[in-house]
């Protein structure tokens, strides 16, 4: 069974510990913790990744946050691959940090590149892992503070929190959705 799995940021070593760049570092600790190598290819960064079976393709989109759907339904298209087959990790400011949230559907929660997602391909049908960066701005300060870098303990969380999402993914890709679900739908004491 093969899955793509897309982890969204922005492209640029300007973003690379923003908020904003979750998707992409969950996506760097599994290459990294699976000896995998991403490559340049077309519509972004791409890593091959395997367990028990199950191969997964690591997208990373080059194609900036609000345009994630160019790459990843370019991706779905060239691996053949049904929406059920897609998962996408990504931030979200209306979750606490640290919280991680698992579902198999629903709409994009006002993110942006959920949104380009959804549109693209059609529906909502796919999984997607959302991981909490919390709303501490003021009032019009949104995009400062998602395009903020995360400090060094933030970082240090993201690292954790990178291991227990993969084990998340390969759970609900071999034992169901209902194990990854209680593995993945945490809160953190806050």
């Amino acid at each position: 069974m093969n899955y793509l799995v897309a982890g969204l940021g922005n492209i640029g070593s300007e973003y690379s510990a923003t908020r904003h760049n979750i998707g992409f570092m969950v996506l760097d600790a599994w290459a990294k913790a699976s000896n995998a190598v991403f490559s340049v290819e077309r519509y972004g960064s791409v890593a091959e990744v395997s367990f028990k079976g199950r191969h997964f393709t690591l997208l990373k989109p080059s194609t900036y946050m609000n345009l994630s759907g160019t790459a990843v339904r370019y991706w779905l298209q060239k691996l053949h691959l049904p929406p059920e087959q897609l998962l996408v990790i990504s931030d979200d400011l209306n979750i606490p940090f640290g919280d991680i949230r698992f579902r198999l559907k629903g709409s994009s929660g006002g993110h942006n590149g959920l949104e380009n997602i959804i549109a693209l391909l059609g529906t909502d049908a796919f999984a997607r892992i959302r991981v909490g960066i919390g709303n501490d701005f003021s009032l019009g300060g949104q995009i400062g503070y998602v395009l903020g870098n995360l400090s060094e303990e933030e970082l240090k969380s993201v690292d954790e929190m990178s291991g227990l999402i993969v084990k998340g993914i390969e759970e609900w890709v071999t034992i169901g959705t209902e194990r990854a679900m209680n593995t993945l739908n945490i809160r953190q004491k806050h």
